[in-house]
């Protein structure tokens, strides 16, 4: 058997262990603000997507059930809220700071948005009625702000952090009579938005998986897109040009309980733009969707240069 020597043994294990612990959570500052979002790691590797034909409240467009593989990535630990929205809102502190990471982008080639036609902007709350492109900007004027490369979820990984290592139907079991120590719904919200983080949060650490604000991922919707999965899914994306319908997850404080599942998939309607007076609609806004926000992911392994911008939202006109 042959050793190692010592000096190079002791590098080895250094680098492991200054590996093991980069991944770890953080706050990531916004440069200009007194702000911060704090990331949580969540560990890639397979898990089962998708809910059985037994579980209460289950929909067609979740199986079959299929192994899928993410890889590790940092989640933000709330929904995004309108004091952090508003940064980008206004623009003001674009060039506060000077980004820390390895991403270069000029912050003022990333697209501002226009004023909401409707004002819910409440601090605490989360950001509501945008759309999967507005957050997407979000996600890429973050980017340029702080050199760390942010983006919405996959379905996949979503799913994968709401479940936290369980297959149940919720990340804390099976029955709903838990439910609202956890989230908010229909039955015990009021009929309204709350503030972010007021429940108990899941295994990784993530407040408001289930319920509150539903959340957009990155996904175009197809109600048999798990049929067409016939392996092990790899980092799986279903992205599509047309607008509609694309995936939000988590369900809202509007929705009944079996809609917060883990596995629940809903997807956006042309109505949530049906108050809507601009011609053409609105890039930024849904005027009827006040329940849905988002959350943002940091992968852990950044994408080549060229594919930055395959996992940002392009904007496409709506007549």
């Amino acid at each position: 058997m042959q050793y190692l020597p010592v000096f190079f043994l002791a590098l080895f294990i250094n680098a492991a262990q200054g590996q093991a612990q980069s991944f770890h959570a953080y706050k990531q500052d916004i440069p200009g603000s007194n702000l911060s979002i704090p990331m949580v790691p969540i560990k890639g590797g397979e898990f089962k997507m998708g809910s059985p034909k037994n579980e209460k409240g289950r929909n067609e467009d979740e199986g079959p059930i299929h192994p899928a593989m993410v890889d590790d990535f940092w989640m933000s630990n709330l929904e995004i809220s309108w004091n952090h929205y508003e940064l980008f809102l206004t623009r003001r502190i674009d060039h506060s700071g000077s980004p820390k990471g390895s991403i270069e982008l000029d912050i003022d080639g990333v697209s501002g948005a226009t004023v909401p036609y409707m004002n819910l902007n409440k601090a605490g709350y989360p950001a509501v009625n945008i759309t999967q492109y507005a957050a997407s900007q979000f996600c890429k004027w973050l980017t340029a702000k702080t050199g760390h490369y942010y983006r919405l979820p996959t379905e996949a990984e979503w799913e994968h952090a709401c479940r936290a290592g369980h297959q149940t139907a919720y990340s804390f079991g099976n029955q709903n009579h838990e439910l609202h120590k956890y989230g908010w719904y229909k039955k015990n919200s009021g009929g309204k938005l709350k503030k972010s983080g007021l429940k108990i949060s899941n295994g990784n650490g993530l407040y408001d998986m289930h319920g509150n604000a539903a959340e957009w991922v990155l996904d175009s919707y197809d109600p048999k897109g798990y049929i067409d999965r016939q392996s092990e899914a790899n980092n799986p994306l279903k992205k599509k040009k047309a607008i509609y319908p694309r995936v939000v997850r988590g369900g809202s404080f509007k929705d009944e309980a079996d809609q917060l599942r883990s596995a629940s998939r809903g997807f956006s309607k042309k109505r949530w733009k049906e108050r809507d007076p601009q011609i053409p609609k609105s890039l930024w806004w849904h005027t009827d969707a006040t329940h849905v926000g988002f959350r943002i992911i940091r992968p852990r392994i950044i994408p080549p240069r060229d594919e930055l911008k395959y996992y940002w939202v392009s904007p496409k006109k709506e007549f």
